[in-house]
């Protein structure tokens, strides 16, 4: 593939949506129209490619999204594109409307359906979009940081009436199995407790005696954030806390908030910015590849690679929630 052979290309988002992916539509769409190329949105991800939901976008079609949450393409699932034979009625589809190249954005589930297109004949190239911040290959993923100050809005908010009321608050956050977001929101907040699903820990020992140090010292309350990934109940924590501690308690789980609102200037550029280079790499001849941020630059991976790598909890931001919660 060369780049005279780039004419049209379609673009999708996937999985759970998250703030940014639309300016990374927009980006997509202009950079493509910035080469002369014409560029489809796909509705509804891969169920919308097996469908056949694609319809041609211009850059003024892009024009009041980059603000906005969600997704503009929409996003569904479609558990007959994991099946052999979904994937090559999507390339069909592909084939019937003229793509010569998809951009996916999306997660990890998404790149893997990337994947099965490419190697199935249809150029793709994937970009991470979740407030999970769970790519192994990329350090940062649209939607984190927009993810992030949501939540860092609502414990905010909720530290002001356990504060006055003297109360432990037990806050669940999303981050599906990674604890990206219970981390550095459980930092930014001043959490006494954060509970990760990368740790395992100990009831008594790092959350009932950690609530009565903290009272000891003249705490008049007490932050627990919980990674949805946990393997326990808030609301049952919740429970235990105040029968064991006296100390009054309530469980919030801030659900899906998490995922809605404006992006902020980090998720709109990085966004913008990963959503031209996927652009570029199919005007390049390349695809099959995951475009990510890698300190702190904007590069991209095998797609086989990056799925095959792991990606830790930074050590030194575990350590400060303990060093900080004295």
């Amino acid at each position: 593939m060369d780049k005279k052979e780039i004419r049209t290309i379609g673009v999708l988002t996937s999985g759970g949506d998250a703030p940014g992916m639309n300016a990374a539509i927009r980006a997509v769409v202009r950079t493509g129209a910035y080469h002369g190329i014409k560029v489809c949105g796909i509705m509804r991800g891969y169920n919308g490619l097996i469908n056949g939901e694609i319809e041609e976008m211009s850059p003024r079609d892009v024009s009041e999204v980059l603000h906005r949450g969600g997704t503009c393409l929409m996003t569904a699932r479609c558990l007959e594109f994991k099946t052999k034979e979904g994937v090559e009625r999507a390339c069909e589809i592909a084939r019937v409307f003229g793509l010569d190249g998809l951009v996916v954005i999306g997660g990890d589930g998404s790149f893997r359906g990337a994947k099965d297109l490419s190697n199935s004949g249809v150029p793709t190239i994937a970009m991470p979009g979740t407030i999970d911040n769970d790519i192994s290959c990329s350090e940062y993923t649209i939607g984190y940081d927009t993810c992030l100050n949501t939540v860092k809005d609502a414990i905010d908010k909720v530290r002001d009436t356990a504060s006055s009321h003297e109360r432990c608050s037990v806050i669940e956050v999303m981050g599906r199995n990674a604890g990206y977001i219970a981390l550095e929101a459980g930092i930014a907040c001043g959490a006494e407790i954060v509970l990760l699903p990368e740790r395992k820990f100990n009831f008594d020992e790092d959350v009932l005696r950690k609530i009565l140090e903290a009272k000891s010292r003249g705490k008049r309350h007490a932050i627990v954030v919980v990674a949805e990934g946990v393997d326990c109940d808030v609301l049952e924590m919740a429970k235990r806390i105040e029968k064991a501690t006296g100390i009054e308690t309530r469980a919030t789980i801030l659900g899906h908030i998490q995922r809605g609102g404006s992006p902020t200037v980090r998720d709109r550029v990085t966004a913008s910015r990963m959503g031209a280079r996927c652009v570029e790499l199919l005007l390049e001849g390349k695809a099959n590849r995951i475009v990510c941020m890698q300190k702190g630059e904007i590069t991209d991976v095998d797609i086989n690679e990056g799925l095959a790598m792991t990606k830790k909890l930074p050590e030194d931001l575990v350590k400060l929630v303990e060093v900080l919660s004295v």
